[in-house]
């Protein structure tokens, strides 16, 4: 039984994966290469440091720790300038009715996610208080597909790891959820999402009946 639900933030809750990745391709320009929307995928749900450590990869590039501290600052004041604007007209179809009807229900909810910056993401989006715990980059020290965000999250919601949903849009989350022994649905394509326990095409599709049918098993 479903006790809890555990949501991403990039991709499921708001749409910011487009300002990832206009942020990191600016930094692959400057090396004079372009990431490809294959690429893309591989950065959904990792952490920052990964993030530039595969472009470097891509690109053959090496840097000193102190050339790659200075990107990832640039980076960040890339993505900090874009959800600025955020507004609750940015969060994705469904999603804000979803969680109002999980608060109702008192199912409590946590937000999972590799980004340091969810708490004033969730602040312009006017939800933060729709989540009873944040687990977020600025806490966990391992990177999806590592459970560590979803067991934080689960162990601060006092429930059970298998008596969680996760609900994701990366590959990377949805094999951390399957780490973590919980249920998952994959939000997007389905074979690239092929390890979820559910996968909807969109989060449209993530309608009150389909939570309480899992509510109720």
């Amino acid at each position: 039984m479903i006790k809890a639900v555990i949501f991403d933030l990039d991709g499921v809750v708001v749409d910011t994966a487009k300002f990832h990745f206009v942020a990191w391709n600016d930094i692959a320009k400057q090396f004079g290469f372009e990431i490809s929307s294959h690429q893309n995928e591989q950065l959904k749900g990792v952490s920052r440091i990964k993030s530039l450590d595969l472009i470097l990869e891509w690109g053959h590039i090496k840097l000193s720790q102190e050339q790659k501290t200075l990107l990832l600052n640039q980076k960040n004041e890339a993505y900090l300038a874009a959800i600025n604007l955020l507004n609750k007209t940015d969060i994705l179809p469904g999603i804000l009715e979803i969680l109002t009807y999980l608060k109702s229900k008192n199912i409590p909810v946590a937000l999972g996610s590799a980004s340091k910056n969810a708490l004033p993401i969730l602040q312009k989006l006017g939800i933060s208080t729709l989540f009873n715990v944040i687990v977020d980059g600025n806490i966990v020290q391992k990177a999806k597909p590592d459970p560590e965000v979803f067991m934080q999250a689960a162990n601060k919601l006092h429930v059970l790891p298998k008596h969680c949903l996760v609900i994701e849009d990366a590959k990377a989350g949805i094999d951390a959820a399957n780490n973590a022994k919980m249920t998952s649905i994959g939000i997007g394509n389905k074979e690239i999402l092929i390890n979820a326990s559910y996968v909807l095409e969109d989060t449209s599709k993530l309608s009150k009946k389909f939570i309480d049918e899992l509510l109720k098993n």
